[in-house]
């Protein structure tokens, strides 16, 4: 591909200005002017993602931009917030053309309008450098009820949205290192492309503690349970898996690791009381009990009852 036709301004207007909402000013401004409902807390998280570490230097752009922007929309969802909107930085290379952009704007703008979620502000640079795509989201939350990791307490019981590593097995099959039927690889190599943030669940006023799986579900319970000062005990046969996932980890039963700690799940694990099950498990999206909470540090992964040692945990960031 060949470098962008378009100077900074003309590609803001060309590509961005469209998905602008309230408050960015038609992206004519260096800020953008927000202010929560009466009585709502902002609620503010950032995530980069990089090419060749979070995502593949041949991965559709459209995709691209749908992922970047829907890892912030998780972390919202796990803090209970409503979304409001988002900042986005970009930093381009020479190898980025229009035809490119225009495509990453249409999957950004297809996103933002399906989740309610309107471009701010930002900033657009150049480098020689690889992708890189920095998104600032905004959400809000009533005044005192956002949903933090720290709030687990022994006996509370721990529970996790959706499926677990659909995402993991899906990059796997991309680089050729897991061979499946065709039909189960498409659908978690979708899940790789596109996580699905659960802006859905309604855990406030349930949940005593909540976090998204990215870095990989044993590792987040790992933070779960270290800023909440307990210990948190998960049983690896409860873990909900998708139907290409199971058919995968029954044949070869060394893929529960990838499963477990891989990562880009971005689900929600929370802890709640015994007492909120019956509200919890006939709710949306689908959750499924897989642990509890006791005394003391850390996270055990146990097997009918035995634990099991693991040679890692999830993805760590250097």
């Amino acid at each position: 591909m060949s470098a962008p036709r378009s100077g900074e301004f003309d590609l803001i207007a060309r590509f961005f200005a469209p998905l602008a909402g309230p408050g960015a000013l038609g992206l004519k401004d260096d800020a953008a002017l927000v202010k929560p409902s009466p009585g709502c807390e902002l609620v503010l998280t950032a995530d980069t993602v990089i090419a060749g570490v979070h995502f593949r230097e041949g991965d559709p752009a459209d995709l691209i931009a749908r992922k970047a922007l829907r890892v912030n929309l998780s972390d919202l969802a796990a803090k209970g917030a409503r979304p409001i909107g988002f900042l986005h930085a970009l930093t381009l290379n020479p190898g980025i053309d229009d035809t490119w952009l225009e495509l990453y704007a249409r999957g950004l703008g297809q996103d933002a309008h399906a989740y309610g979620m309107p471009l701010l502000g930002g900033d657009t640079t150049m480098s020689h450098g690889p992708l890189t795509i920095t998104i600032t989201a905004l959400g809000e939350v009533p005044a005192g009820e956002a949903l933090l990791r720290s709030g687990a307490r022994a006996g509370d019981v721990v529970y996790v949205t959706g499926t677990i590593g659909d995402s993991a097995l899906g990059l796997a099959c991309l680089k050729g290192d897991l061979l499946l039927p065709r039909e189960d690889r498409a659908a978690l190599v979708e899940r790789y492309h596109l996580p699905r943030p659960r802006v859905d669940a309604a855990l406030r006023g349930i949940a005593n503690a909540a976090l998204d799986v990215s870095d990989g579900l044993v590792a987040d319970l790992g933070h779960m349970a270290a800023a909440s000062q307990v210990a948190i005990v998960l049983d690896r046969d409860a873990v909900p898996l998708s139907q290409a996932a199971r058919k995968a980890v029954t044949k070869d039963p060394r893929l529960w690791e990838r499963v477990l700690a891989g990562g880009d799940d971005y689900e929600i694990a929370f802890a709640a009381p015994e007492s909120a099950a019956a509200r919890i498990v006939s709710g949306v999206p689908p959750i499924t009990a897989i642990g509890r909470v006791g005394a003391g540090s850390g996270v055990t992964v146990t097997v009918n009852g035995t634990p099991l040692a693991l040679s890692s945990t999830g993805y760590r960031h250097r």
